[in-house]
């Protein structure tokens, strides 16, 4: 697999790069776990940024790849000002002894099935669509640090906080179910153990109860207790709850977390468990 980093439109217009769906690590896991022998990253900037479309072909496909066989959609683009396009394509494999297929874009009820799907789905808190345009359900990985510590202390809802940067897509402020893998194979203080999947409720927001102002992904693993700072862990979102509500006392928050608690069991009851990804 040939993957580029940086995003190429962070070369063509910087600070426009939409929110990422999976980091390069994941990318190259997730090849792993489908058999694919090697990964091939290229420094987009410095490799390919303003070449022509011929000699992007040739650079990258040609002298680099010793391509025989490649599969483009059908709106693809490529080389300097994405002035080359799928039919360009086309007409270079000819010249340069490339065989080139082009697939039509994928619809399915209605609905064309791309990456903008994805990302709208899940800035809209609709991770099951998102898991329908993936084909499985969407994750985020980090190490888990301090909070503002009130969860245990002070609600006796313990949560595991993690915190991406903007550049990483995550779903819309709200409550989700959703699996929590602690990853690697280090030991855990408590009663969890490391890529086993534990039921979650998932807060993504700055809870705005409290006038917090970070926005953070705070897991509240079900009927487990466990010392997690410093581990890495992934979240893997199942279905949004309810969205995110200013409440007016604690008592009032306490009373909605049992109850996004006791709903998270019952979304959680049929949901397959997710495989990890190895880390």
């Amino acid at each position: 697999m040939v993957t580029f980093d940086p995003h190429p439109r962070e070369i063509f217009t910087p600070g426009d790069t939409p929110p990422l769906l999976t980091t390069r690590g994941e990318r190259e896991l997730m090849c792993a776990e489908l058999g694919i022998d090697a990964v091939l990253v290229i420094n987009f900037a410095r490799e390919l940024a303003g070449l022509s479309p011929e000699d992007y072909f040739r650079t990258l496909l040609v002298d680099t790849l010793h391509a025989q066989y490649v599969v483009v959609g059908e709106n693809f683009t490529f080389g300097a000002g994405a002035g080359g396009t799928a039919d360009t394509m086309v007409e270079l494999g000819e010249k340069y002894g490339v065989e080139i297929k082009i697939v039509p874009l994928l619809h399915d009820d209605g609905e064309r099935v791309c990456s903008t799907l994805i990302r709208d789905s899940l800035a809209a808190g609709e991770v099951s669509a998102a898991a329908w345009g993936l084909g499985r359900p969407y994750s985020l990985t980090g190490e888990i640090v301090h909070g503002a510590g009130r969860g245990g202390a002070e609600l006796g809802y313990p949560t595991a906080n993690q915190y991406f940067a903007e550049s990483v897509a995550v779903p819309g402020d709200g409550v989700y179910a959703g699996w929590f893998v602690v990853e690697g194979d280090g030991h855990i203080d408590g009663d969890m153990q490391p890529e086993l999947s534990y039921p979650a409720a998932v807060s993504v927001g700055t809870n705005p109860t409290f006038g917090d102002h970070e926005r953070s992904v705070e897991s509240f693993i079900l009927d487990r207790r466990a010392d997690l700072y410093g581990h890495v862990a992934t979240v893997y979102f199942v279905e949004k709850i309810r969205d995110m509500v200013k409440f007016n006392s604690v008592d009032e928050l306490l009373e909605n977390i049992g109850r996004d608690v006791e709903r998270t069991r019952e979304v959680l009851i049929d949901a397959p468990r997710p495989k990890p990804l190895g880390y």
